[in-house]
């Protein structure tokens, strides 16, 4: 297999930037895009690439589309699809700073910010409503399975797709409710993290159970939360060999299958979605091979 991006299987980091790009009109993207394959990978950084820059080069990613908007009733998915996207990790704000504007200011030639998100760790991995996040993440070599293509040839081994969307909680409206509703619209206890036997078919826990799907559809999280002035959230990050995993699950949660609403959208909303080809990595720089360059 092929070596994926160190930072896509590390730890979740105390902080993050998560960046997006849209691609400027007759501009020379592959010499930016060999720009960044030139410059050593560390576990800082992870980069992706959307499908219609990729269609643009004139290659494609088995497996690689747009991101679906989808609705259901009482709530929205949009689909804002980006370009380019960076995620930068780490313990130092400070640091995370710096080496997001020296990536912006790398691409900048060909590329816009659309999207610029700061993320952060709440306590042991905390939702900002007190409810842990990604308890089903797989461990160890089930997360390389889950999130690391392999069998694909080796320009794509050891890449990953990965699902971005930015929501935004309404937490007045949740510090409203009561601990047993908020207990049912997760499928959790707040206080312990046990699975209600009991639970909603509402609840986040069923709407989502990765074992539950045919075929399962198991992703590797990497969610943090983020607040700024304009209100406060969760950044949803989920790695895949694939994106079906994530979809299946997106699907279920906006009612496609049965018109039973996940919980969440009581109390909150996506209000971005993307798809990115996160490139393997070679003797330590992003191997762009699949895309001619």
């Amino acid at each position: 297999m092929g070596m994926s991006q160190p930072g896509i299987l590390a730890p979740v980091p105390g902080h993050s930037r998560y960046l997006e790009f849209g691609a400027l009109p007759e501009a020379d993207v592959a010499s930016v895009l060999r720009g960044l394959a030139s410059r050593a990978l560390d576990q800082d950084t992870v980069v992706g690439i959307g499908p219609g820059l990729i269609s643009g080069l004139g290659h494609r990613i088995e497996g690689l589309r747009p991101f679906p908007a989808l609705s259901g009733p009482g709530c929205e998915v949009p689909a804002t699809q980006a370009d380019l996207w960076c995620w930068v990790q780490g313990a130092d704000r400070g640091r995370i700073t710096h080496l997001a504007r020296a990536f912006t200011r790398q691409v900048a030639p060909a590329f816009r910010r659309t999207r610029a998100v700061d993320g952060f760790k709440f306590d042991r991995g905390l939702d900002l409503t007190g409810y842990e996040d990604g308890t089903e993440n797989p461990q160890g070599d089930d997360a390389v399975d889950a999130a690391i293509v392999n069998g694909a040839g080796p320009a794509v081994d050891g890449s990953s797709f990965v699902a971005v969307q930015q929501w935004v909680h309404d937490l007045d409206r949740f510090e409203a409710m009561s601990e047993g509703d908020g207990d049912n619209i997760i499928g959790r206890r707040r206080c312990d993290n046990e699975e209600l036997d009991e639970a909603p078919v509402s609840a986040h826990v069923k709407r989502t159970a990765q074992e539950s799907f045919d075929p399962e559809a198991f992703v590797v999280r990497r969610s943090m939360p983020w607040a700024d002035a304009s209100g406060e959230g969760l950044m949803f990050v989920a790695f895949g060999n694939s994106l079906d995993a994530f979809e299946a699950q997106l699907r279920r949660m906006t009612g496609q299958e049965d018109q039973v609403i996940d919980g969440l959208f009581r109390f909150t909303r996506p209000v971005s979605g993307s798809y990115f080809w996160c490139p393997p990595v070679a003797d330590g720089n992003l191997n762009l091979a699949a895309l001619g360059l």
